[in-house]
């Protein structure tokens, strides 16, 4: 018999507040690339300031002048943007799931989240890699709230990744934090290390899955996943 299902898209309405959280202190200056810095590295400041000094070596080492007008802030931007793109790293499951699971008695029903929004960087090449991720999961006496789903998955993805550990660890979480009967994940992605070096193919997708526990042992209840994810009826 197949199972009930609770289907929903996920369309992404997170505020885009334009806020980074790092650094969090005072500004920091940027040292000349062939200075020395025997101070601590301990503290979110000098972190910072070590990634920046890094980007103007970059820079300079492209044959650019770093100093001048288009320039000269650019290695701090750079750096408050890898930090944003890698904020995973200082972020928990725990701490984005939060409140948000519930006691729930569902029936052995399938809830499905699909085309979640995911970016990360490709721990090879350091080049984004975009797409979606679908998740599935069969309660066992408590649910998730819909968007922490989308929020475990953006604490893998904004890491160093490679997309089939990505699949994996998006499962994984979801399994270790509510002990679900069983999780499926696909993620579809395009990667830049694809489009815009090496093989040059801007067509090209890479799809990957992870399925744990009764969407691994059991044949119908992963077919009807897939069958949902690749479903057109809803957008």
């Amino acid at each position: 018999m197949m199972n009930n299902v609770r289907s929903r898209d996920f369309e992404s309405d997170a505020e885009d507040s334009g806020v980074l959280n790092f650094p969090t202190g005072k500004r920091v200056k940027i040292k000349d690339s062939d200075s020395t810095d025997t101070s601590s590295e301990g503290t979110e400041d000098d972190r910072t300031a070590k990634i920046a000094q890094a980007f103007k070596t970059i820079i300079e080492c492209l044959g650019e002048d770093a100093d001048r007008e288009g320039l000269e802030t650019t290695p701090m931007r750079a750096t408050k943007a890898l930090q944003f793109f890698t904020q995973g790293y200082c972020q928990s499951v725990k701490e984005v799931v939060g409140e948000g699971i519930f006691n729930e008695e569902t029936d052995s029903d399938m809830i499905v989240v699909r085309n979640i929004d995911i970016h990360s960087l490709c721990e090879h090449h350091m080049v984004p890699f975009s797409g979606k991720v679908h998740i599935a999961y069969i309660p066992n006496g408590k649910i998730l709230g819909l968007s922490k789903l989308a929020r475990i998955a953006d604490v893998y993805a904004r890491r160093l990744q490679v997309q089939e550990r990505l699949t994996r660890q998006i499962a994984q979480a979801i399994m270790d934090c509510i002990s679900p009967q069983g999780v499926g994940v696909v993620v579809e992605a395009s990667h830049m290390c694809m489009v815009m070096r090496g093989v040059e193919k801007a067509g090209s997708s890479t799809v990957t899955s992870s399925v744990l526990g009764s969407f691994k042992t059991d044949k119908q209840t992963r077919a009807e996943f897939f069958n949902l994810i690749n479903s057109t009826s809803s957008k």
